[in-house]
């Protein structure tokens, strides 16, 4: 298994996503200048403070992710550094943060929202225990796009 750490995410990581991070094809979805609201809140140092974190192997920045904690359940929200999509590691990824989330904040349930098109981490949440909750619609982008609510129940994990 391959080793992650986790911690605040500075400035300068923040810019260098934000900056060059292009996701291919229909993934350029998430790049971050897609949404100018949603990257003025990436970019604010204040609105990231405590939530928005990034996840890195020796030093190198693989990943973020974001973390909001409310009545028993944590909802996350990541992504994966373009390059590193499509491999095979999402799996491990995604766990590591489920993992680090048990270990740190003791939910009763991780939430996540995802776009529809997004076939391939719908699948890989299954695989991991999440089950759909919430089909809804949610302006980004400049549009508004379908998304599905999914949550796993952490007392029944059994991956």
């Amino acid at each position: 298994m391959t080793m992650y750490q986790i911690g605040p995410m500075t400035q300068s990581q923040a810019e260098l996503i934000a900056n060059t991070w292009r996701y291919e094809g229909l993934y350029a979805f998430y790049d971050m200048d897609q949404d100018k609201e949603d990257l003025a809140e990436f970019l604010d140092p204040k609105a990231r403070e405590g939530n928005v974190f990034t996840v890195s192997q020796m030093e190198d920045v693989v990943g973020f992710c974001s973390i909001q904690t409310e009545n028993g359940e944590v909802e996350i929200g990541f992504g994966m550094r373009p390059d590193l999509t499509g491999r095979g590691f999402g799996q491990e990824f995604v766990t590591f943060l489920v993992d680090y989330i048990i270990k740190t904040y003791h939910p009763e349930n991780i939430s996540l929202a995802v776009a529809t098109f997004n076939k391939r981490a719908i699948t890989l949440y299954e695989r991991i225990g999440f089950r759909l909750t919430e089909r809804f619609d949610q302006q980004t982008n400049g549009s508004v796009y379908p998304f599905i609510r999914m949550v796993l129940d952490v007392k029944n994990l059994s991956y």
